[in-house]
């Protein structure tokens, strides 16, 4: 193996917000490396439609935000987490301004828009509903004015621990099919999340679990994995992939019609369609099976059409690539697979159970979103956390998570006869039997396959083999978990266990044996 080049203070995993925003801030205090699989532009981040939660408006405050996360949570988010996301949220709003970010602004003031479970408008958004994009190129162009070396099509494939302390990564130049390895004096996981473990999905196809599987592999803790979030509105028309229609679209007052033009939502919760994603979801798949129908309707009729063009110019140049004018008729949705909750455990300051490594936005669970995660608290939760984990390297260098004492492994399973191994016949397997709704049987078979599958995979050896091996591990802990999860609780919705039960007020942490 070839050691590259010499210690870096930093290497930091992922080139999506959390990923930029955290070498942004390290380059103020070493050396820095940024290393990506594919190229900087490709991450969920750019793809991030709904904008970014923060309590800056008239009447908001840190307190109503953090009482609207906890109460979305239903039940399992971190009360001091989700504190310092609200606390803390202003200054990075000023922070991410400071770096070029243009939000949106209305008679010179900064326009909020209201979604799903937030109590008053407190939604920022760039660019209508381009805001993940307008995010991601103000911090690249941010890295390339910094001089932050970056290396592209760099798969990391090992953290390289130590009696417990990382010293460095193992990476995969994807072109070159050439290994290397790195040293750092901090290895910071900003990979994503998981989400093409799943036949319909929203998220990016580089979102593949690469530093959750990482981590656990190296040893590192990982929870709540079982709680996926559901978009409940994706584009569904035959032949389109599920693109993702902005939950602000809800919140500027389009509704939700079943395929007999019936307005459902406000039979399921008092907020109609600005009730809780899963809430939303939920119904939405309830309506489908009541109507035999493979979709609903988003109706955005009652917005004008230069509304929709000014506010959400990416919805809407996607339904007229597909055929839709949304001006006027309704558009067909069903959910997919949009985030994972679950991921590398962390403190409070993106500490893992491994001294020096770190971890940030979606592979890492923070406690923040509990079993169901607020929307656009996501965004927030990247810049937030990556700012604590730059601070927590120069304050309290060393230290890491304390580990729990109930975490479990993943149980031995016996070999079972499978179907051949591929992305697509694991992602069918997840969608069919992991998906939205789910019941002890169905989880219990997955479970086997998953397992039989890892028994039987050969060593990575590139970057699909890798990404597949890295998926089949993620769905195997999402399985695992949503099987031992016997209630219904945020977005995990067990069929054979309809209810939260309270002696499942408690979170399911991994940890390899």
């Amino acid at each position: 193996m070839t050691v590259v080049g010499s210690q870096y203070d930093y290497v930091v995993v992922g080139s999506g917000i959390a990923g930029l925003y955290a070498a942004l801030l390290a380059a103020e205090h070493g050396s820095v490396l940024v290393v990506t699989k594919g190229t900087i532009d490709e991450c969920n981040t750019r793809w991030a439609q709904g904008g970014i939660a923060a309590p800056v408006g008239p009447g908001d405050s840190p307190e109503l935000h953090m009482r609207d996360t906890v109460e979305a949570g239903a039940g399992l988010s971190d009360p001091e987490a989700a504190a310092v996301l609200a606390q803390e949220a202003a200054e990075r709003i000023a922070d991410l301004v400071r770096l070029g970010v243009q939000f949106d602004t209305l008679e010179g003031e900064v326009a909020l828009a209201r979604e799903g479970g937030h109590s008053l408008p407190r939604i920022l958004h760039a660019g209508g509903d381009a805001t993940g994009a307008h995010l991601e190129t103000a911090l690249a162009d941010a890295l390339k004015r910094c001089g932050i070396p970056l290396w592209e099509d760099c798969l990391a494939t090992q953290i390289l621990v130590e009696d417990g302390q990382a010293l460095g990564l193992e990476v995969l130049f994807c072109t070159r099919g050439e290994r290397a390895s790195l040293s750092c004096r901090f290895l910071v996981l900003a990979t994503g999340g998981a989400g093409q473990m799943f036949q319909l999905t929203t998220n990016s196809p580089v979102a593949t679990g690469d530093g959750i599987a990482l981590a656990y592999r190296a040893g590192a803790e990982v929870m709540d994995m079982e709680f996926i979030q559901f978009h409940p509105t994706a584009l569904r028309v035959p032949g389109a992939p599920p693109l993702l229609i902005t939950e602000a679209v809800r919140g500027e007052g389009a509704i939700l019609l079943n395929v007999c033009g019936e307005r459902f939502m406000p039979r399921y919760h008092p907020l109609g369609e600005l009730a809780p994603r899963d809430v939303v979801a939920a119904a939405i798949v309830q309506e489908m099976a009541l109507t035999g129908a493979p979709h609903v309707f988003l109706d955005m009729r009652g917005l004008s059409r230069e509304r929709i063009m000014a506010r959400f110019p990416q919805v809407y140049a996607t339904c007229r690539r597909w055929g839709i004018d949304p001006a006027c008729e309704p558009v067909p949705v069903a959910p997919a697979a949009h985030y994972t909750i679950g991921g590398i455990r962390t403190n409070l300051w993106g500490e893992t159970t491994i001294r020096g490594v770190y971890a940030c936005g979606e592979c890492a669970c923070t406690g923040v979103h509990g079993a169901n995660r607020l929307a656009s608290n996501s965004l927030l939760e990247t810049v937030v956390f990556a700012k604590r984990v730059v601070t927590r390297t120069l304050e309290a260098s060393g230290g890491s998570a304390v580990l729990t004492p109930h975490a479990v492994t993943l149980p031995r399973r016996r070999p079972v006869p499978v179907p051949s191994l591929s992305l697509e016949s694991l992602q069918r397997l997840m969608w069919e039997k992991v998906g939205l709704e789910r019941e002890g049987p169905s989880l219990a078979e997955a479970a086997e396959i998953i397992a039989s599958w890892q028994e039987s995979l050969l060593s990575p050896d590139d970057r699909p083999s890798h990404e597949l091996a890295n998926l089949l591990l993620c769905a195997r802990l999402t399985t695992e978990a949503a099987l031992m999860r016997e209630e219904t609780r945020g977005c995990h919705r067990r069929r054979d266990f309809p209810y939260p039960r309270p002696e499942w007020q408690r979170h399911i942490v991994f940890r390899e044996g």
